[in-house]
């Protein structure tokens, strides 16, 4: 009976701190406003500037965790082998003499289709301005593939860039940030890009596989001209990559009965995991370089402007000495014509721009109509 009376009492017992909504109610709470921020900052992109001042104040810290990989990647570098050295010298020396044939080659074809071009009164291509960048660490989420480079708002990058390497095309610029920036990789599953095959210059559509280091090329027959090591390159006519970098090859071509499309898998050319220097291609100028040469040119025209209106001050003196006076019928008394005082004062009066010029030539032209009276005056 006591023990009863007990239990009655501790199930009484009032509480002595609020418990507050229960879990669930929390997790639902929260779940909520995530998605609604989410919502929010996707169409209003009020977090953008959060964002970047966020990574210049997280900038040192993530340079203090890629510290050890550094010190790592750099002792072991050091301590390679002499023979490994040797023969990577050999190679590249190698290299170096077919690019410097390569080289010799492409000069001569770029100058003859250089003047094919100005035959035909064809468009030049777009300049492109290109920097150098090096990849300070790669993204750690496993359903996206990006990486950061040390280049940014301050270097003149902008979002839509081309990344490329020594091999090809590597990504491009998603978002920048003041001192980097965010390089969505070709295999991500959200890019596609515009290509060419070089073999026989069929273009297509490549995707990004997203989940391994491939591409694919979509909705193309299974009697497509596409061949198991065919150079894809890119066409150049989206605006955004130029045309003939090189991007993939052909690895695998699969077809099924039960679908009228093959399965075309491509691995990319460019890489990130044997270098870090990639560069960094636009295809329109940045707006500081395109402002320099603005006033370039605006200093060229106003050089020309001020050598043009000597020649044109003294077009105006010899005009203003050579006009005639109003001419006076032959049997009208002969008065003394002042002339020479005219052409002082036209001297002394001449203009030092074209457009005052005009003006003192036009009683020359006004004084035209008074001959046309003569025959009148005779009659």
């Amino acid at each position: 009976m006591a023990g009863y009376h007990q239990n009655l009492d501790q199930q009484q017992a009032p509480a002595f701190f609020a418990r507050g909504p229960s879990p669930l109610a929390r997790l639902a709470f929260f779940s909520a406003l995530s998605l609604t921020l989410m919502a929010t900052d996707s169409r209003l992109q009020y977090l953008g500037t959060a964002r970047e001042h966020l990574m210049v104040v997280l900038q040192p810290l993530q340079f203090i965790a890629n510290a050890p990989s550094m010190l790592y990647d750099s002792t072991n570098e050091y301590f390679s082998t002499h023979h490994r050295l040797l023969n990577e010298n050999q190679y590249l020396r190698k290299q170096a003499l077919v690019q410097a044939i390569s080289l010799q080659k492409m000069k001569t074809l770029t100058l003859e289709n250089t003047n094919l071009r100005q035959l035909l009164a064809a468009n030049q291509s777009l300049e492109e301005y290109s920097q150098l960048g090096e990849i300070l660490h790669v993204g750690r989420d496993p359903f996206t593939k990006k990486i950061v480079v040390n280049r940014g708002s301050n270097h003149q990058v902008v979002d839509g860039a081309a990344v490329v390497d020594a091999k090809g095309i590597i990504g491009q610029v998603t978002r920048t940030y003041p001192a980097s920036s965010e390089v969505t990789l070709i295999t991500d599953k959200s890019l596609t890009i515009p290509i060419q095959i070089e073999r026989n210059g069929l273009r297509a559509i490549a995707f990004g596989h997203g989940r391994d280091n491939t591409l694919d090329l979509p909705f193309l027959p299974a009697n497509v001209d596409i061949k198991p090591g065919d150079k894809l390159v890119t066409s150049g006519i989206d605006g955004v990559y130029p045309k003939g970098l090189a991007v993939a090859t052909v690895t695998d071509i699969q077809t099924s009965a039960d679908s009228p499309f093959a399965r075309i898998v491509c691995v990319p050319t460019g890489g990130i995991e044997n270098h870090k220097q990639v560069l960094i291609v636009s295809i329109s100028q940045p707006d500081s370089v395109a402002n320099t040469s603005a006033a370039s040119q605006r200093a060229n025209n106003n050089d020309i402007a001020a050598k043009t209106t000597k020649p044109e001050a003294s077009q105006a003196l010899a005009g203003a000495a050579k006009t005639p006076t109003n001419k006076v019928p032959a049997n009208a008394p002969v008065t003394n014509t002042p002339t020479a005082p005219a052409v002082q004062a036209a001297a002394t009066s001449a203009p030092a721009t074209s457009a005052e010029a005009t003006q003192h030539k036009q009683p020359a032209v006004a004084t035209e109509p008074s001959t046309s009276h003569k025959p009148h005056a005779q009659d």
